[in-house]
């Protein structure tokens, strides 16, 4: 019961972080609403194993090793700083030109290809195997069961994922795509601009 009850409190504190606006739901998003539902469930297949990488290293104590060496914590960030502000730039950069046809998009982005830009993307942000060794900190007994070791991963993979999901399938109706299609410029210059503060604060550091 005890187990039970922590891995509620973990999965809480989880649903609550995957829920906050970031990258990660962002790059959903515009997957979802410009290409399909299917590439924005794959992009979200790849958001939910970066985040079960990250809850497994989380555990395995990799705030430990990043804050005793602040020279990786450092390179990490700016290497993930950068590849976001890249994102950001290609988002803004098609802003103007109009949306692809189905077949067109499909093409110029395969199911893979959306799996692993949804992986890296979360893998871009070191900041989120701090935040979940703190929770884990916070809220894991001092002896941890060895079954955690598996179940926390997938624990974030299927919260992340589920979540990341659920965005993916509300925002590619058919509504959404309209309103998407009519202001098109302005949601991807919205949406580079809101990666590019994103990239911009992991480089630097900003609260």
């Amino acid at each position: 019961m005890d187990s039970l009850l922590i891995l509620g409190s973990i999965a809480l504190a989880l649903m609550l972080g995957a829920m906050s606006p970031g990258p990660t739901s962002i790059y959903v998003a515009k997957n979802s609403i410009s290409i399909s539902r299917q590439h924005g469930l794959f992009t979200a297949l790849g958001t939910g194993t970066g985040a079960a990488v990250f809850g497994l290293l989380a555990v395995l104590g990799l705030q430990a090793f990043l804050l005793a060496v602040p020279s990786a914590y450092l390179v990490l960030k700016i290497f993930g700083g950068i590849y976001l502000l890249y994102l950001a730039f290609k988002i803004i950069k098609h802003a103007k030109e109009p949306m692809q046809t189905h077949n067109d998009a499909n093409q110029q982005m395969s199911l893979r290809r959306a799996f692993f830009t949804g992986l890296i993307t979360q893998l871009s942000n070191p900041k989120i195997a701090i935040v979940l060794a703190s929770i884990f900190t916070a809220l894991l007994p001092k002896d941890i069961p060895s079954y955690f070791y598996v179940v926390l991963p997938l624990l974030c993979f299927f919260i992340d994922a589920g979540w990341c999901s659920l965005l993916a399938v509300a925002l590619s109706s058919e509504k959404p795509r309209r309103v998407y299609l009519k202001f098109k410029a302005v949601f991807d210059r919205l949406a580079g601009g809101v990666m590019t503060i994103l990239g911009l604060k992991l480089i630097f550091g900003m609260k």
